[in-house]
Protein backbone atom coordinates (compact mmCIF):
# COMPACT_ATOMS: atom_id res chain seq x y z
CA UNK A 1 0.00 0.00 0.00
CA UNK A 2 1.16 3.58 -1.28
CA UNK A 3 1.38 6.55 1.43
CA UNK A 4 -1.16 8.15 -0.92
CA UNK A 5 -3.54 5.07 -0.26
CA UNK A 6 -2.83 5.11 3.62
CA UNK A 7 -3.85 8.93 4.07
CA UNK A 8 -6.77 7.72 2.03
CA UNK A 9 -7.69 5.33 4.52
CA UNK A 10 -7.11 7.47 7.25
CA UNK A 11 -9.16 10.24 5.67
CA UNK A 12 -12.19 7.55 4.60
CA UNK A 13 -12.16 6.31 8.31
CA UNK A 14 -12.15 9.53 10.36
CA UNK A 15 -15.55 10.71 8.04
CA UNK A 16 -17.05 7.44 8.49
CA UNK A 17 -16.31 7.63 11.86
CA UNK A 18 -18.09 11.18 12.13
CA UNK A 19 -20.93 9.96 10.48
CA UNK A 20 -21.42 7.06 12.70
CA UNK A 21 -21.28 9.65 15.13
CA UNK A 22 -24.30 11.54 14.13
CA UNK A 23 -26.19 8.16 14.33
CA UNK A 24 -25.12 7.08 17.66
CA UNK A 25 -27.56 7.17 19.80
CA UNK A 26 -28.93 5.90 23.62
CA UNK A 27 -31.43 3.51 23.24
CA UNK A 28 -33.16 1.83 26.29
CA UNK A 29 -32.55 -1.47 26.51
CA UNK A 30 -36.53 -3.52 26.27
CA UNK A 31 -35.18 -6.03 29.13
CA UNK A 32 -33.04 -4.35 31.97
CA UNK A 33 -34.68 -1.11 31.21
CA UNK A 34 -31.06 0.74 31.26
CA UNK A 35 -29.75 2.79 28.57
CA UNK A 36 -27.40 1.95 26.13
CA UNK A 37 -25.30 2.85 23.21
CA UNK A 38 -26.87 1.58 19.60
CA UNK A 39 -26.02 2.30 16.01
CA UNK A 40 -29.21 1.42 15.38
CA UNK A 41 -33.08 2.38 15.92
CA UNK A 42 -35.88 -0.82 16.05
CA UNK A 43 -36.80 0.50 12.79
CA UNK A 44 -33.37 -0.02 11.39
CA UNK A 45 -32.88 -3.28 13.44
CA UNK A 46 -35.84 -5.00 11.49
CA UNK A 47 -35.02 -3.55 8.27
CA UNK A 48 -31.58 -5.29 8.83
CA UNK A 49 -32.97 -8.63 9.83
CA UNK A 50 -35.20 -8.40 6.93
CA UNK A 51 -32.03 -7.39 4.24
CA UNK A 52 -30.54 -10.80 6.23
CA UNK A 53 -32.84 -13.02 5.68
CA UNK A 54 -32.79 -13.91 1.92
CA UNK A 55 -28.60 -13.90 2.30
CA UNK A 56 -29.30 -16.96 4.92
CA UNK A 57 -31.72 -18.83 3.02
CA UNK A 58 -29.40 -18.22 -0.04
CA UNK A 59 -26.68 -19.46 2.29
CA UNK A 60 -28.28 -22.58 3.57
CA UNK A 61 -31.71 -23.00 2.09
CA UNK A 62 -34.88 -23.39 3.97
CA UNK A 63 -35.48 -27.77 5.07
CA UNK A 64 -38.14 -28.77 3.15
CA UNK A 65 -41.11 -29.84 5.48
CA UNK A 66 -44.15 -27.92 5.54
CA UNK A 67 -45.48 -29.30 8.55
CA UNK A 68 -42.03 -28.51 10.89
CA UNK A 69 -41.56 -24.68 9.27
CA UNK A 70 -45.47 -24.42 10.17
CA UNK A 71 -44.73 -25.43 13.77
CA UNK A 72 -41.57 -23.67 14.82
CA UNK A 73 -43.45 -20.39 13.10
CA UNK A 74 -45.75 -20.95 15.22
CA UNK A 75 -44.10 -21.34 18.58
CA UNK A 76 -42.08 -18.14 17.76
CA UNK A 77 -45.15 -16.18 17.37
CA UNK A 78 -46.69 -17.78 20.61
CA UNK A 79 -43.68 -16.77 22.58
CA UNK A 80 -43.07 -13.38 20.94
CA UNK A 81 -46.35 -12.44 22.48
CA UNK A 82 -44.78 -13.35 26.01
CA UNK A 83 -41.55 -11.52 25.52
CA UNK A 84 -39.97 -8.56 26.37
CA UNK A 85 -40.58 -7.27 22.99
CA UNK A 86 -44.43 -7.98 22.19
CA UNK A 87 -44.72 -5.92 19.27
CA UNK A 88 -41.44 -7.34 16.94
CA UNK A 89 -42.79 -9.59 14.66
CA UNK A 90 -40.64 -12.43 14.80
CA UNK A 91 -39.37 -14.74 11.55
CA UNK A 92 -38.37 -18.87 13.23
CA UNK A 93 -37.46 -20.74 10.18
CA UNK A 94 -35.48 -24.63 10.08
CA UNK A 95 -32.40 -24.02 7.72
CA UNK A 96 -30.68 -27.11 5.93
CA UNK A 97 -27.70 -27.71 7.55
CA UNK A 98 -26.40 -30.62 9.28
CA UNK A 99 -24.53 -28.41 11.80
CA UNK A 100 -25.46 -27.93 15.27
CA UNK A 101 -26.86 -24.79 15.73
CA UNK A 102 -29.19 -22.05 16.36
CA UNK A 103 -28.97 -18.41 15.70
CA UNK A 104 -30.31 -14.90 15.61
CA UNK A 105 -30.57 -12.17 13.55
CA UNK A 106 -31.41 -8.76 14.79
CA UNK A 107 -34.99 -7.38 14.05
CA UNK A 108 -36.58 -10.58 14.95
CA UNK A 109 -35.06 -13.37 12.76
CA UNK A 110 -34.26 -16.64 14.74
CA UNK A 111 -33.05 -19.81 12.65
CA UNK A 112 -32.81 -23.80 13.24
CA UNK A 113 -30.44 -25.94 11.40
CA UNK A 114 -31.90 -28.98 10.86
CA UNK A 115 -28.85 -30.63 12.85
CA UNK A 116 -29.99 -29.18 16.15
CA UNK A 117 -33.60 -30.45 15.17
CA UNK A 118 -32.38 -33.29 14.92
CA UNK A 119 -30.39 -33.42 18.16
CA UNK A 120 -33.64 -32.34 20.48
CA UNK A 121 -35.70 -35.16 22.02
CA UNK A 122 -38.56 -33.41 23.32
CA UNK A 123 -40.74 -29.72 22.09
CA UNK A 124 -39.39 -28.46 25.94
CA UNK A 125 -35.61 -28.93 24.82
CA UNK A 126 -36.42 -26.80 21.39
CA UNK A 127 -38.25 -24.31 23.60
CA UNK A 128 -35.23 -24.00 25.42
CA UNK A 129 -32.95 -23.02 22.56
CA UNK A 130 -35.89 -20.40 20.80
CA UNK A 131 -36.24 -18.79 23.82
CA UNK A 132 -32.61 -18.57 24.24
CA UNK A 133 -32.59 -17.12 20.86
CA UNK A 134 -35.37 -14.88 21.35
CA UNK A 135 -33.45 -13.24 24.07
CA UNK A 136 -30.90 -12.56 22.17
CA UNK A 137 -33.38 -10.56 20.19
CA UNK A 138 -35.33 -9.51 23.12
CA UNK A 139 -32.46 -8.02 24.73
CA UNK A 140 -30.65 -6.38 21.57
CA UNK A 141 -27.69 -8.63 22.40
CA UNK A 142 -27.10 -8.95 18.50
CA UNK A 143 -27.33 -5.23 17.48
CA UNK A 144 -25.16 -4.50 20.52
CA UNK A 145 -22.39 -7.04 19.32
CA UNK A 146 -22.57 -5.35 15.68
CA UNK A 147 -21.93 -1.66 17.24
CA UNK A 148 -18.87 -2.97 19.30
CA UNK A 149 -18.01 -4.76 15.83
CA UNK A 150 -18.42 -1.56 13.67
CA UNK A 151 -16.93 0.78 16.19
CA UNK A 152 -14.04 -1.59 16.74
CA UNK A 153 -12.76 -1.78 12.86
CA UNK A 154 -13.16 1.83 11.41
CA UNK A 155 -9.98 1.86 11.63
CA UNK A 156 -9.29 -1.46 9.32
CA UNK A 157 -11.21 0.51 6.47
CA UNK A 158 -9.12 0.46 3.33
CA UNK A 159 -8.96 -2.94 1.66
CA UNK A 160 -8.52 -6.98 2.99
CA UNK A 161 -4.89 -7.75 3.83
CA UNK A 162 -3.83 -11.36 2.53
CA UNK A 163 -2.05 -13.91 4.92
CA UNK A 164 0.08 -16.72 4.70
CA UNK A 165 -2.53 -18.92 5.36
CA UNK A 166 -4.84 -17.03 2.49
CA UNK A 167 -7.66 -16.86 4.85
CA UNK A 168 -9.29 -13.99 2.59
CA UNK A 169 -10.13 -16.73 -0.44
CA UNK A 170 -11.55 -18.72 2.33
CA UNK A 171 -13.54 -16.00 4.03
CA UNK A 172 -14.62 -14.30 1.51
CA UNK A 173 -17.96 -15.61 -0.04
CA UNK A 174 -18.91 -15.47 3.88
CA UNK A 175 -17.98 -11.80 4.48
CA UNK A 176 -22.09 -10.57 4.13
CA UNK A 177 -22.55 -13.24 7.09
CA UNK A 178 -19.80 -13.08 9.76
CA UNK A 179 -21.83 -10.68 12.02
CA UNK A 180 -24.26 -13.34 11.90
CA UNK A 181 -22.03 -15.64 13.85
CA UNK A 182 -20.32 -13.16 16.84
CA UNK A 183 -19.71 -14.56 19.73
CA UNK A 184 -21.77 -13.69 22.51
CA UNK A 185 -20.22 -12.55 26.10
CA UNK A 186 -20.69 -14.82 28.98
CA UNK A 187 -22.88 -11.98 30.39
CA UNK A 188 -24.76 -11.74 27.42
CA UNK A 189 -25.23 -15.70 27.15
CA UNK A 190 -26.43 -15.91 30.91
CA UNK A 191 -29.32 -12.78 29.99
CA UNK A 192 -30.17 -15.40 27.08
CA UNK A 193 -30.41 -18.61 29.31
CA UNK A 194 -32.29 -16.55 32.04
CA UNK A 195 -35.15 -15.47 29.31
CA UNK A 196 -35.16 -18.40 27.72
CA UNK A 197 -36.25 -20.47 30.73
CA UNK A 198 -38.49 -17.44 31.99
CA UNK A 199 -40.03 -17.29 28.21
CA UNK A 200 -40.50 -21.31 28.36
CA UNK A 201 -41.88 -21.53 31.28
CA UNK A 202 -44.69 -18.70 30.94
CA UNK A 203 -45.81 -21.16 28.55
CA UNK A 204 -45.92 -23.84 30.43
CA UNK A 205 -42.58 -25.84 29.79
CA UNK A 206 -40.24 -27.41 31.36
CA UNK A 207 -37.54 -25.10 30.65
CA UNK A 208 -35.29 -27.57 32.73
CA UNK A 209 -34.91 -29.63 29.33
CA UNK A 210 -32.95 -26.86 28.11
CA UNK A 211 -30.71 -27.82 30.74
CA UNK A 212 -30.39 -31.40 29.63
CA UNK A 213 -29.70 -30.44 26.23
CA UNK A 214 -26.58 -28.41 27.61
CA UNK A 215 -25.46 -31.90 28.29
CA UNK A 216 -26.05 -33.19 24.83
CA UNK A 217 -23.24 -30.17 23.74
CA UNK A 218 -21.29 -30.74 26.78
CA UNK A 219 -20.96 -34.42 25.30
CA UNK A 220 -20.35 -33.85 21.67
CA UNK A 221 -17.62 -31.18 22.25
CA UNK A 222 -18.37 -28.94 19.29
CA UNK A 223 -15.38 -26.31 20.06
CA UNK A 224 -14.69 -25.61 16.01
CA UNK A 225 -16.72 -24.77 13.27
CA UNK A 226 -18.04 -27.49 10.56
CA UNK A 227 -18.23 -26.70 7.05
CA UNK A 228 -17.66 -23.12 7.36
CA UNK A 229 -20.70 -22.72 9.57
CA UNK A 230 -20.52 -22.23 13.42
CA UNK A 231 -21.39 -24.90 15.44
CA UNK A 232 -23.69 -23.82 18.55
CA UNK A 233 -20.70 -24.07 20.95
CA UNK A 234 -18.87 -21.41 18.67
CA UNK A 235 -21.35 -18.88 18.97
CA UNK A 236 -22.68 -19.75 22.56
CA UNK A 237 -19.51 -20.41 23.95
CA UNK A 238 -19.59 -22.35 27.34
CA UNK A 239 -22.72 -24.00 28.58
CA UNK A 240 -21.25 -26.34 31.07
CA UNK A 241 -20.63 -23.65 33.76
CA UNK A 242 -24.33 -22.56 32.90
CA UNK A 243 -25.82 -25.90 33.54
CA UNK A 244 -26.62 -25.77 37.26
CA UNK A 245 -27.81 -21.85 36.78
CA UNK A 246 -30.53 -23.08 34.02
CA UNK A 247 -31.34 -25.60 36.50
CA UNK A 248 -32.26 -23.30 39.55
CA UNK A 249 -33.58 -20.66 37.41
CA UNK A 250 -36.18 -23.23 36.38
CA UNK A 251 -37.22 -24.48 39.69
CA UNK A 252 -37.74 -21.16 40.66
CA UNK A 253 -40.47 -19.76 38.04
CA UNK A 254 -42.14 -22.82 38.36
CA UNK A 255 -42.08 -22.48 42.12
CA UNK A 256 -43.24 -18.87 41.33
CA UNK A 257 -45.52 -19.56 38.89
CA UNK A 258 -47.36 -22.74 40.35
CA UNK A 259 -48.81 -24.11 36.92
CA UNK A 260 -48.87 -27.65 38.37
CA UNK A 261 -47.56 -29.03 35.60
CA UNK A 262 -44.98 -28.17 32.82
CA UNK A 263 -44.85 -29.54 29.25
CA UNK A 264 -42.60 -31.77 27.70
CA UNK A 265 -43.75 -33.50 24.74
CA UNK A 266 -41.25 -35.99 23.95
CA UNK A 267 -43.31 -38.39 21.74
CA UNK A 268 -45.12 -35.53 19.65
CA UNK A 269 -41.53 -33.50 18.67
CA UNK A 270 -39.96 -37.26 17.76
CA UNK A 271 -43.00 -38.04 15.45
CA UNK A 272 -42.71 -34.87 14.02
CA UNK A 273 -38.74 -35.29 13.08
CA UNK A 274 -39.22 -38.79 11.82
CA UNK A 275 -37.84 -39.12 8.38
CA UNK A 276 -35.34 -35.74 8.98
CA UNK A 277 -32.19 -36.16 6.84
CA UNK A 278 -29.15 -36.78 9.39
CA UNK A 279 -25.93 -35.38 8.60
CA UNK A 280 -24.45 -34.23 5.04
CA UNK A 281 -26.99 -34.62 2.12
CA UNK A 282 -25.52 -35.72 -0.52
CA UNK A 283 -27.57 -33.69 -2.91
CA UNK A 284 -25.39 -30.60 -2.04
CA UNK A 285 -21.86 -32.68 -2.43
CA UNK A 286 -19.97 -35.55 -1.00
CA UNK A 287 -16.31 -36.54 -1.12
CA UNK A 288 -15.69 -40.36 -1.82
CA UNK A 289 -11.94 -41.12 -2.35
CA UNK A 290 -10.13 -38.16 -3.19
CA UNK A 291 -13.25 -37.18 -5.18
CA UNK A 292 -15.81 -34.52 -4.69
CA UNK A 293 -19.16 -35.27 -6.44
CA UNK A 294 -22.12 -32.72 -6.28
CA UNK A 295 -25.14 -35.16 -7.81
CA UNK A 296 -27.49 -32.32 -8.23
CA UNK A 297 -25.36 -30.13 -10.44
CA UNK A 298 -23.81 -33.00 -11.75
CA UNK A 299 -19.69 -32.34 -11.73
CA UNK A 300 -17.41 -33.70 -10.12
CA UNK A 301 -13.47 -33.28 -9.37
CA UNK A 302 -10.39 -34.94 -7.52
CA UNK A 303 -8.38 -33.05 -5.27
CA UNK A 304 -4.68 -34.18 -4.15
CA UNK A 305 -4.45 -36.99 -1.66
CA UNK A 306 -3.83 -36.07 2.04
CA UNK A 307 -5.35 -32.19 1.61
CA UNK A 308 -8.89 -31.69 3.54
CA UNK A 309 -11.44 -31.27 2.00
CA UNK A 310 -14.46 -28.43 3.16
CA UNK A 311 -17.67 -28.76 1.50
CA UNK A 312 -19.46 -24.82 2.67
CA UNK A 313 -22.89 -23.67 2.02
CA UNK A 314 -21.01 -21.19 -0.42
CA UNK A 315 -17.76 -23.04 -1.31
CA UNK A 316 -15.43 -25.73 -0.98
CA UNK A 317 -11.63 -25.11 -0.07
CA UNK A 318 -8.74 -27.72 -0.19
CA UNK A 319 -6.00 -27.15 1.83
CA UNK A 320 -3.11 -29.34 2.40
CA UNK A 321 -2.08 -29.56 6.22
CA UNK A 322 0.80 -27.54 5.95
CA UNK A 323 -1.74 -24.48 5.22
CA UNK A 324 0.58 -23.00 2.59
CA UNK A 325 -1.47 -23.23 -0.07
CA UNK A 326 -5.35 -22.78 -1.00
CA UNK A 327 -7.79 -24.18 -3.54
CA UNK A 328 -11.15 -22.32 -3.83
CA UNK A 329 -14.24 -23.67 -5.43
CA UNK A 330 -17.44 -21.67 -6.01
CA UNK A 331 -19.51 -20.20 -8.49
CA UNK A 332 -19.26 -17.14 -10.24
CA UNK A 333 -22.80 -14.69 -10.29
CA UNK A 334 -22.01 -13.82 -13.84
CA UNK A 335 -23.61 -15.28 -17.16
CA UNK A 336 -20.17 -15.51 -19.08
CA UNK A 337 -16.66 -16.43 -18.64
CA UNK A 338 -14.68 -12.90 -19.70
CA UNK A 339 -17.18 -11.60 -16.86
CA UNK A 340 -16.84 -13.96 -14.67
CA UNK A 341 -12.74 -13.20 -14.57
CA UNK A 342 -13.19 -9.64 -14.71
CA UNK A 343 -14.95 -9.85 -11.89
CA UNK A 344 -13.21 -12.32 -10.16
CA UNK A 345 -9.71 -10.33 -10.64
CA UNK A 346 -11.51 -6.61 -8.95
CA UNK A 347 -12.71 -8.24 -6.47
CA UNK A 348 -9.13 -10.27 -5.34
CA UNK A 349 -7.20 -7.27 -6.64
CA UNK A 350 -5.28 -9.60 -8.66
CA UNK A 351 -2.77 -8.14 -11.14
CA UNK A 352 -3.52 -10.21 -14.42
CA UNK A 353 0.13 -11.66 -15.93
CA UNK A 354 -1.48 -13.76 -18.49
CA UNK A 355 -4.81 -15.66 -19.44
CA UNK A 356 -6.21 -18.05 -22.32
CA UNK A 357 -9.19 -19.61 -23.85
CA UNK A 358 -8.95 -23.61 -23.23
CA UNK A 359 -11.48 -26.53 -22.68
CA UNK A 360 -11.75 -28.78 -19.43
CA UNK A 361 -13.11 -32.20 -20.39
CA UNK A 362 -15.20 -30.54 -23.59
CA UNK A 363 -16.22 -27.98 -21.52
CA UNK A 364 -15.33 -24.00 -22.52
CA UNK A 365 -12.90 -22.02 -19.89
CA UNK A 366 -10.29 -19.30 -19.22
CA UNK A 367 -7.32 -19.85 -17.47
CA UNK A 368 -5.56 -17.06 -15.94
CA UNK A 369 -2.41 -16.82 -13.75
CA UNK A 370 -2.22 -13.53 -11.67
CA UNK A 371 -0.31 -12.10 -8.44
CA UNK A 372 -1.46 -10.09 -5.27
CA UNK A 373 0.77 -7.83 -3.57
CA UNK A 374 -0.27 -6.88 -0.67
CA UNK A 375 0.80 -4.65 2.59
CA UNK A 376 1.00 -5.64 5.89
CA UNK A 377 -0.88 -2.90 7.95
CA UNK A 378 1.05 -4.02 11.51
CA UNK A 379 4.33 -5.04 10.09
CA UNK A 380 4.28 -3.01 6.75
CA UNK A 381 5.94 -5.96 5.05
CA UNK A 382 5.01 -6.60 1.36
CA UNK A 383 4.28 -10.33 0.46
CA UNK A 384 3.28 -11.59 -3.39
CA UNK A 385 0.98 -14.36 -3.88
CA UNK A 386 0.41 -16.13 -7.37
CA UNK A 387 -3.06 -17.23 -8.31
CA UNK A 388 -3.86 -19.59 -10.78
CA UNK A 389 -7.88 -19.46 -11.53
CA UNK A 390 -10.13 -21.86 -13.83
CA UNK A 391 -13.43 -20.16 -15.27
CA UNK A 392 -15.35 -23.22 -16.32
CA UNK A 393 -18.83 -22.96 -18.06
CA UNK A 394 -20.74 -26.36 -17.27
CA UNK A 395 -24.93 -25.99 -18.21
CA UNK A 396 -25.62 -22.42 -17.52
CA UNK A 397 -23.61 -21.50 -14.83
CA UNK A 398 -19.90 -20.57 -14.27
CA UNK A 399 -17.74 -22.18 -11.86
CA UNK A 400 -14.52 -21.18 -10.44
CA UNK A 401 -11.49 -22.79 -9.17
CA UNK A 402 -8.67 -20.26 -7.68
CA UNK A 403 -5.28 -21.82 -6.57
CA UNK A 404 -3.68 -19.75 -4.26
CA UNK A 405 0.30 -20.19 -2.78
CA UNK A 406 2.96 -17.69 -1.67
CA UNK A 407 5.21 -16.76 -4.97
CA UNK A 408 8.16 -18.61 -3.45
CA UNK A 409 5.76 -22.05 -2.60
CA UNK A 410 3.70 -21.87 -5.79
CA UNK A 411 6.23 -23.81 -8.04
CA UNK A 412 5.82 -26.64 -5.30
CA UNK A 413 1.87 -26.64 -5.15
CA UNK A 414 0.91 -25.32 -8.34
CA UNK A 415 1.33 -28.62 -10.25
CA UNK A 416 -0.99 -30.97 -7.98
CA UNK A 417 -3.71 -27.88 -7.72
CA UNK A 418 -3.60 -27.72 -11.30
CA UNK A 419 -3.47 -31.15 -12.17
CA UNK A 420 -6.94 -31.37 -9.74
CA UNK A 421 -8.86 -28.22 -11.50
CA UNK A 422 -8.36 -30.32 -14.56
CA UNK A 423 -10.48 -32.80 -13.58
CA UNK A 424 -13.68 -30.82 -13.20
CA UNK A 425 -16.11 -32.94 -15.18
CA UNK A 426 -19.50 -33.41 -15.97
CA UNK A 427 -20.76 -36.94 -13.84
CA UNK A 428 -22.62 -39.10 -15.53
CA UNK A 429 -22.34 -42.50 -12.94
CA UNK A 430 -25.84 -42.98 -11.70
CA UNK A 431 -24.48 -44.85 -8.48
CA UNK A 432 -22.49 -41.24 -7.49
CA UNK A 433 -26.27 -39.28 -8.32
CA UNK A 434 -28.60 -41.62 -6.98
CA UNK A 435 -26.83 -41.57 -3.59
CA UNK A 436 -29.33 -41.32 -0.86
CA UNK A 437 -29.22 -39.22 2.06
CA UNK A 438 -28.97 -41.03 5.99
CA UNK A 439 -32.52 -40.25 7.96
CA UNK A 440 -33.59 -39.92 11.60
CA UNK A 441 -36.25 -42.71 11.65
CA UNK A 442 -38.26 -43.06 14.95
CA UNK A 443 -38.92 -46.57 16.46
CA UNK A 444 -40.92 -48.28 19.35
CA UNK A 445 -38.61 -50.50 21.53
CA UNK A 446 -39.96 -53.83 21.17
CA UNK A 447 -39.07 -55.08 24.63
CA UNK A 448 -37.47 -53.80 27.92
CA UNK A 449 -34.12 -53.46 27.98
CA UNK A 450 -30.40 -51.96 27.58
CA UNK A 451 -30.32 -49.01 24.96
CA UNK A 452 -27.38 -51.21 23.16
CA UNK A 453 -29.83 -53.92 23.07
CA UNK A 454 -33.03 -51.73 21.42
CA UNK A 455 -30.30 -50.50 18.80
CA UNK A 456 -29.05 -54.02 17.85
CA UNK A 457 -32.68 -55.24 17.69
CA UNK A 458 -33.10 -52.68 14.75
CA UNK A 459 -29.39 -53.25 13.37
CA UNK A 460 -27.58 -50.26 14.27
CA UNK A 461 -23.98 -50.69 13.43
CA UNK A 462 -21.26 -50.94 16.00
CA UNK A 463 -19.43 -48.31 14.79
CA UNK A 464 -22.92 -46.03 15.11
CA UNK A 465 -23.74 -46.61 18.67
CA UNK A 466 -22.07 -43.93 20.92
CA UNK A 467 -23.33 -41.39 17.90
CA UNK A 468 -26.26 -43.13 18.20
CA UNK A 469 -26.48 -42.77 22.34
CA UNK A 470 -25.92 -38.92 21.92
CA UNK A 471 -28.63 -38.04 19.78
CA UNK A 472 -31.20 -39.93 22.53
CA UNK A 473 -29.50 -38.38 24.87
CA UNK A 474 -28.75 -41.32 26.53
CA UNK A 475 -26.12 -43.77 27.82
CA UNK A 476 -25.81 -47.58 25.89
CA UNK A 477 -26.30 -48.76 29.50
CA UNK A 478 -29.50 -46.96 30.29
CA UNK A 479 -32.98 -48.93 30.04
CA UNK A 480 -35.45 -48.44 28.10
CA UNK A 481 -38.92 -49.67 28.86
CA UNK A 482 -41.50 -51.36 26.17
CA UNK A 483 -42.62 -48.96 23.73
CA UNK A 484 -40.25 -46.34 24.32
CA UNK A 485 -39.63 -44.05 21.24
CA UNK A 486 -35.88 -43.90 20.25
CA UNK A 487 -34.20 -42.49 17.56
CA UNK A 488 -32.31 -44.65 14.64
CA UNK A 489 -30.14 -43.35 11.89
CA UNK A 490 -30.46 -45.53 8.33
CA UNK A 491 -31.10 -44.68 4.88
Amino acid sequence: MTMMKRKRTIIYATLIAAALVTVISCAVNPVTGRKQIMLMSEAQEVQLGLSYDPQVMATFGEYDNPALQAFVQAKGTEMGKISHRPNLEYHVKVVDSPVVNAFAVPGGYIYLTRGIMANFNNEAEFIGVLGHEMGHIAARHSVSQQTKQQLGTLLLIGGMIASEKFAQYAEQAMQGMQLLFLSFSREDERQADALGVEYASKLAYDAAKMADFYKVLIKMNLSAAEGGVPTFLSTHPDPGDRYNDVLRSSRAWQDSLKLGSYKVNADPYLQMINGMIYGEDPKQGYTMDNTFYHPELKFKFSYPLGWKLTNAPTQVTVQPDDGKALMLFTLSTQKTLQAAADTALAQYGLQLQRAEKRTVNGLPAIVALSKQQSQNQQTGQVSTNMVLSYFIEYGSMIYMFHSVSTEADFPAYSPNMEASMKTFAQLTDASRINVKPKRVWVKKAPRAGTLASTLSYYNMPQNMMDELALLNNMELTDQVPAGKYIKIVSE
